[in-house]
């Protein structure tokens, strides 16, 4: 991946940010965690450095989800926009369905499918992760 620069906002668009690349670890996350803060089956993320990720317009909130984690979030609208986990310092993860043309990066694995919701059948041709990769094999 380049050093392409992406553009995304929140639902309501009071939040804007980009996203210098190369954007790395693209996945679907079904972990719990993920789901409960999206209230979605899974959510779909990249990470770049966090130098590489800046908030252009707005404010975004920020919930320690779980010790270490942090998550961003719109708080006019909700929408969920980065995690950043402390074990991982150097990088962001953001939300690819947030990016202003989310179809520019795909998913390439999904990850955390042992908290995978029973009725999602979804990219069943892409590497799948118990948790993450180099912690199980696909």
């Amino acid at each position: 991946m380049s050093d392409e620069t992406y553009s995304g906002t929140c639902f309501c668009g009071s939040i804007k940010y980009t996203a210098t690349g190369p954007v790395r670890n693209l996945c679907l996350c079904h972990c719990e965690s993920c789901r409960r803060a999206a209230g979605a089956p899974f959510v779909a993320w990249g990470s770049v450095e966090v130098g590489k990720f800046e908030i252009t317009a707005g404010n975004m909130s920020i919930h320690e989800s779980s010790p270490g984690v942090e998550r961003g979030f719109c708080k006019q609208c909700g929408c969920s926009l980065t995690y950043k986990n402390q074990l991982r310092e150097k990088d962001i993860d953001f939300t690819l369905a947030s990016l202003e043309d989310p179809d520019v990066l795909v998913p390439k694995m999904q990850i955390f499918v042992v908290d995978k919701i029973s009725w999602i059948e979804s990219n069943v041709d892409l590497p799948q992760y118990q948790t993450v990769p180099g912690a199980d094999e696909p």
